[in-house]
């Protein structure tokens, strides 16, 4: 009998307990404010491919084959600006003479809102402008994930 009142009090008393801890969470407002910067950069990538040495059976398939690989290369370029590179390298020595000496280089990223300035030939070389308004792209990333501070919180 002792320990059935013992046990009812403990969970009378977990109960009242979590109902405390529950306040906390669900007796206040909180009001966010937007964040956004003072300025926005714009960067500009160029991005080069000889034509010459593209694979195609005309000329103008070659230039097309250019005309993609400048605009990835330009791409690239964004890439490395706004995430930065990774930098692996290893040397061995054997003897005390350098063996074997090997530098990986690695760009991972996702460009949003870069657009096209100008595309051309120049001397058998294919240039393509890229830009990247940072202004845009903080636009199309608060419309997918706000970035937001708190304001203000009112508790009840």
């Amino acid at each position: 009998m002792r320990k059935i009142i013992l046990l009812r009090s403990l969970i009378a008393s977990m109960l009242a307990l979590s109902a405390v801890s529950c306040s906390q969470f669900y007796d206040r407002h909180v009001e966010y404010a937007d964040v956004k910067p003072d300025n926005y950069p714009v960067l500009r990538a160029l991005g080069y491919a000889p034509i010459a040495l593209q694979s195609g059976d005309t000329e103008q398939h070659k230039m097309l084959q250019a005309m993609k690989a400048s605009k990835l290369e330009a791409y690239r370029e964004l890439t490395e600006m706004v995430y930065g590179q990774r930098i692996d390298a290893s040397n061995k020595l054997g003897a005390m003479l350098l063996r074997d000496d090997e530098l990986t280089v690695q760009v991972q990223g996702v460009i949003r809102g870069a657009r096209v300035i100008k595309t051309y030939a120049v001397n058998g070389t294919y240039i393509t402008e890229l830009e990247l308004d940072f202004k845009q792209v903080q636009h199309l990333y608060q419309n997918v994930q706000p970035r937001q501070t708190i304001n203000r919180v009112r508790y009840f």
